[in-house]
């Protein structure tokens, strides 16, 4: 049994940093900055929750498996906010390329109701 835990362990370890080494091939390369805000976010947050699994997996019985939890709720909740802060600021300065979307509902906020 604790072997097949340590093999689960590292299992999630090597999958969360492939997603991480992913990610930041993506900042890298993809060349505007919506999509880099997409590999920032999306495989990023998965990678972390991967080695966090692997983490206290590997770690049963430790008081610091809380401290990883509290990690992985945190990076869940703060990552989207982050990422929708990012994408509103970057279609406000016109970074975005024009031609991607059809329909552009950012662009004419809707007037506040009187």
């Amino acid at each position: 049994m604790n072997t097949a835990l340590h093999v689960l362990a590292a299992a999630c370890f090597l999958v969360g940093s492939g997603f991480a080494l992913t990610a930041a091939i993506g900042i890298v390369r993809f060349p505007d900055t919506l999509r880099r805000m997409h590999a920032a976010t999306k495989p990023q947050v998965v990678g972390l929750l991967l080695v966090m699994v692997g983490a206290i997996v590997e770690l049963r019985g430790n008081v610091d498996i809380w401290m990883l939890v509290l990690v992985a709720v945190f990076t869940l909740f703060t990552a989207p906010v982050i990422a929708h802060s990012v994408g509103r600021i970057a279609n406000r300065e016109q970074q975005a390329l024009d031609g991607l979307m059809a329909i552009n509902e950012l662009e004419n906020p809707p007037r506040d109701a009187d």
